[in-house]
């Protein structure tokens, strides 16, 4: 007779377990179906802006080179080739404060020599080392002057010029300009996206901005550009700003 209780009384509190396991279980459907329905859905798009910009300044580097047997035979040349280099900046427009020269640097001049077929660095004199440095707003003049500058190596004037960069001075306004304008087109792609379906473009959820490109006119984006680049080797340029938008919609 005990037995049969015992066993009755299970029945029932497995019953019960079940039965509050079950509504439990529905609860929780219906707390995330609710969800589900009133979840906000949402769009992400990309947004682009680009427009040309110009170099407003440049910057030039020239490097002079001399050798000579001793230490004061070698800085004597540098100081005649130095006035070569400054006479003809100023020839080419570009006035002294335009310019700053480093201090002197004096190094031992190695040659390679052959002994018993075997190469070896022996040293033969010295080198002394001048870099002057052009800064400048007046881009056709700084243009003008590196390419002039190939007229005193052809008169055998140890010297030798890198491209000048040229910079443009309000990246950060042109910058912000472009972020605002990607981001209308952003909001009008999205808008493009959803019309045929009757849905609305909400508010932002999030954005993020992509890399900031400064580029030669017709410049392509390259592979290895992720980070963005700042050409520097052309005056007229196009600045390229492009963000991701998320947006909710209705």
């Amino acid at each position: 007779m005990n037995e049969r209780r015992n066993y009755t009384s299970a029945i029932l509190g497995l019953g019960l377990l079940l039965a509050i396991g079950m509504a439990a279980a529905a609860f929780i459907l219906g707390v995330q179906a609710k969800k589900a329905v009133s979840g906000q859905q949402s769009i992400t798009v990309k947004g682009l802006a680009e427009k040309p910009i110009q170099a407003d300044s440049a910057e030039w580097q020239i490097d002079i080179v001399v050798t000579d047997a001793t230490q004061a035979g070698a800085l004597k040349k540098l100081a005649l080739e130095q006035n070569v280099v400054e006479a003809f900046l100023k020839k080419q427009g570009l006035e002294a404060s335009t310019w700053v020269a480093d201090v002197e640097q004096l190094l031992p001049h190695y040659e390679e020599v052959f002994v018993k077929d075997i190469p070896r660095q022996v040293q033969n004199g010295y080198d002394a080392i001048q870099t002057i440095h052009v800064t400048t707003n007046d881009l056709v003049k700084i243009t003008a002057a590196n390419k002039a500058l190939l007229q005193l190596r052809i008169d055998n004037h140890p010297v030798t010029a890198r491209s000048p960069n040229y910079l443009v001075s309000n990246l950060e306004e042109i910058k912000m300009s472009l972020i605002a304008d990607a981001t209308k087109n952003a909001r009008m792609r999205a808008t493009e996206f959803v019309k045929q379906d009757g849905i609305k473009v909400g508010v932002m959820k999030s954005a993020s901005q992509g890399a900031f490109y400064i580029l030669p006119v017709g410049g392509q984006v390259s592979d290895d550009s992720y980070g963005g680049t700042y050409d520097k080797s052309t005056i007229d340029k196009t600045a390229r700003v492009v963000v991701t938008i998320v947006y909710n919609i209705d």
